[in-house]
């Protein structure tokens, strides 16, 4: 839209999306919502018993020892600290990523942001408890896709954004 002078008016959600640091603000925002929700599955919920919400949805409180899908969630032990391993070197790319992201990157922003979110509030709960609390079932009939939680979410939601964005988005094209 341009102004009175003949330049560009951007709006202020406009400016604030093409701050790259907006990802880590997005960060934060995950792990807090994250975080509060665990808290709530973990104090609310009984473990491993169903409250039904939609006759596809429940909550159900589990502990996911393993990585995706409880992958290595029987190793033994080990998974624990390797899995926190895992999850902070790649914490610790990601936010080196976004410090040097260019303000036209808005979408690769918030989809690293997703990532590091949720990615830190996995971490926290494998370091502070040897396991991650999951509290979202979706299933169809007895068809049950596995337990997850919000920072799940947000890892997939951030990475569908990801390979949008390399493919489609703003980073992909030459400025």
């Amino acid at each position: 839209m341009p102004s009175a002078t003949g330049g560009t008016v951007v709006s202020p959600l406009t400016r604030i999306l093409r701050n790259p640091w907006i990802g880590f603000l997005l960060a934060i925002i995950v792990v807090g919502l994250d975080q509060y929700t665990k808290m709530l599955a973990s104090t609310q919920l009984t473990y491993r018993v169903p409250v039904e919400i939609t006759a596809w949805f429940d909550l159900m409180l589990a502990h996911n020892t393993g990585a995706a899908f409880s992958f290595l969630a029987s190793a033994g032990g080990w998974q624990r600290w390797f899995l926190a391993a895992v999850a902070g070197v790649v914490s610790v790319v990601v936010a080196v990523w976004l410090t040097r992201l260019e303000p036209r990157q808005r979408i690769l922003g918030l989809s690293l942001g997703l990532i590091l979110g949720g990615g830190l509030g996995n971490l926290i709960d494998r370091v502070t408890l040897g396991y991650v609390v999951d509290f979202i079932s979706w299933h169809y009939q007895e068809w049950y896709w596995p337990a997850f939680n919000i920072a799940d979410s947000a890892i997939c939601l951030g990475a569908v954004l990801l390979l949008w964005d390399s493919v489609l988005g703003e980073s992909s094209k030459n400025v």
